[in-house]
Parts: structure tokens; C-alpha cells; sequence
């Protein structure tokens, strides 16, 4: 059976549509048919909402629950992020691979509708995934409604409607944008896998969990604190299957740690490179902590570890800022 991410994630959608004053979101339309959910810009959101956006991102095929972590002296909220398919909901659906820059209007496209457009072309190449469903479910990182001519290039792109295009706007300095980037820890490792070029259709299934930030005052202090939940508050772990014999050396490659930038805030160093992420090492993105589970033979490989001190540092800045 051919999984569709935007079918799946369009029955989220049509769930939060149905609650949304619960939600604590808006619902509107463009004069082109194209529905515009805001999920952060002018309201405030709740939990199940970052809860189910989440789970839209992740193409109806993986669970996302809230749970707490424990870290050094803290204790924080937290999500947890299990998938069957982690290539398919992560790679395919879930990562932030579309930039959208068109005609003054610029977003960080993530979701489902990018298997539909598949402007990455080199990935969904390599992923072998493409889909063809007749509706798009979107998610903008942004604090701006899109325009028509911006909503009819996604839907061009997608081969659809615009009437058929739902956008689910959530800038990161909101609670769904802390929430929605926490539950991408088993996405960014799968990431890291495929940088260093693992084949992903070994990964059978991920799991992971990670603390949620507090909501900062800014996007850029808010971009600086998510990233580090992930980066130095990320747990996961990935059952893999085949021979085992690469996986001890595979390990050590994976968690943030491995990076020469690591041990710093990413607020910080972002701001130590000039504002620019081309000077930002591509290898610093992934959870701090990995273990892989080897189906075959029981065995368990480690690496990383949770870094409860840079972390702190990192909330306590955006507290006070």
C-alpha cells in the first residue's frame, strides 16, 4: 500500500478545523479557495494543538505525546515522537527543506506538501518517495499570511488547487512553533543519518523525546533555544536492521557532539558567525544522545550524551530576554 502524507495529514487537519476554538486558532480562507490556519500569529495556540500540528508534519504517520524530562536540575516539558515509517513521515514529509522566497514573501516551507512538490529534487530522488494525492497540507514558519500569488505558486508546485491547499502558519517564537520543533528530534537524526549517508531503509522505526522551550519574546532567540533542545536535550533511538558490523563506527558520527561547534548555545554561535547559516557546520544539527536497537542480533549501540548545562544556559537567556 502506497503511504500518501498529505492524506494522512489532511485528516488532522480537517480535526483541528473541526475544534478550533478549543485549539485556540483561526481558520480562514483566501479569495482563491486556499485555507489559511493561524496556528501563532494572532492567537496563542494550545499543547494539543502544537500536539496535532506536529503530527501533520509528520504526515499522519508517526505519534507525538506529551510527556517531561528530567535534565541535570531541571524539569522541563517535553515531547515524545515515535514513527513506523521514519523515512517516509521524517525525510519525506516532516523535514524543513523548502524554502519559500517568491516575490517579497519569504518561509520555511515543512510538511507534507513537499512530497507533492518535491522541489528538493536530489532528496525524494534518493528517498524513492513521491505523492500524488489531490490535496496539500503545508506548515509555514512565518509571521506573514501569504499572499494569493504565493498560494497559488505552492499549489502550482503541488500540482493542485489552490483550493485544495491548507497552510498552517506558526512563527517559531509561539507555543506550537516550541512544540513543532521539539518533535522534529527523530527527524534531525534521520537527517544526520542521510548526510553521512546511511542508508535510511534500514532504519525500521525511530523514537526519541525531547524538552519543550518556553516561548521566546523573539524568532531569532526562539530559532536559538528550539535548536537546542534538540542539540543538547535530545534523546533517540532507531531500530535498525541488516548487518550490524558498520553500525559502531556509524554511531559515533551521529549525535551533535561529533561537531566541532558544538558546546555552545546556537543563539550564540549563530551570532558568532555572522548571522549566517552557511558558516554554521551541517553536522552540529542532530539530538544529543543516539542508541541504535540492532533488530537482528539484540544488540545496542550508544553515543552521545545529554548536556544539561548548556542547555540551561540557553532557557535561562531566553527567560531573560
Amino acid at each position: 500500500m502506497k503511504l500518501s502524507v498529505n492524506e494522512g495529514a489532511f485528516e488532522i487537519t480537517k480535526e483541528i478545523m473541526d475544534q478550533k476554538e478549543d485549539m485556540d486558532c483561526t481558520v480562514s480562507e483566501l479569495k482563491n479557495g486556499t485555507t489559511i490556519i493561524d496556528a501563532g500569529i494572532e492567537v496563542s495556540g494550545t499543547e494539543e494543538l502544537g500536539r496535532l500540528v506536529s503530527e501533520i508534519c509528520l504526515g499522519g504517520f508517526g505519534v507525538v505525546r506529551h510527556t517531561k524530562m528530567h535534565i541535570g536540575d531541571m524539569d522541563l516539558p517535553a515531547v515524545v515522537v515515535s514513527s513506523d515509517h521514519p523515512k517516509i513521515a521524517c525525510m519525506g514529509s516532516q523535514y524543513a527543506g523548502w524554502l519559500i522566497n517568491e516575490e517579497g514573501y519569504f518561509a520555511m516551507g515543512s510538511g507534507p506538501a513537499r512530497a507533492l512538490a518535491r522541489v528538493e529534487k536530489k532528496l525524494y530522488k534518493h528517498l524513492g518517495y513521491e505523492d500524488d494525492a489531490k490535496v496539500g497540507v503545508i506548515l509555514l514558519e512565518t509571521r506573514e499570511v501569504p499572499p494569493e500569488n504565493v498560494a497559488q505558486y505552492i499549489a502550482d508546485k503541488c500540482g493542485i488547487a489552490t483550493s485544495d491547499l491548507y497552510c498552517i502558519l506558526a512563527p517559531t517564537a509561539c507555543l506550537v512553533g516550541s512544540i513543532q520543533v521539539s518533535a522534529r528530534v527523530v527527524e534531525v537524526g534521520m537527517h544526520k543519518l542521510h548526510e553521512i549517508e546511511f542508508d535510511l531503509d534500514r532504519v525500521r522505526s525511530g523514537y526519541g523525546v525531547a524538552p519543550v522551550a518556553p516561548v521566546a519574546k523573539k524568532d531569532a532567540r526562539a530559532m536559538g533555544v528550539t535548536n537546542d533542545c534538540i542539540l543538547y536535550g535530545g534523546r533517540t533511538f532507531y531500530f535498525i536492521c541488516d548487518d550490524d558490523k558498520d553500525l559502531k563506527e556509524v554511531i559515533e558520527k551521529v549525535p551533535s557532539s561529533s561537531s566541532e561547534q558544538y558546546g555552545q548555545p546556537f543563539y550564540d554561535l549563530f551570532k558568532s558567525v555572522g548571522n549566517d547559516f552557511y558558516k554554521v557546520d551541517p553536522l552540529l544539527f542532530s539530538p544529543a544522545e543516539i542508541t541504535f536497537n540492532h533488530i537482528e542480533s539484540g544488540k545496542t549501540y550508544h553515543a552521545g550524551e545529554l548536556n544539561p548545562e548548556i542547555l540551561k544556559q540557553s532557557i535561562e537567556k531566553t527567560k531573560s530576554k
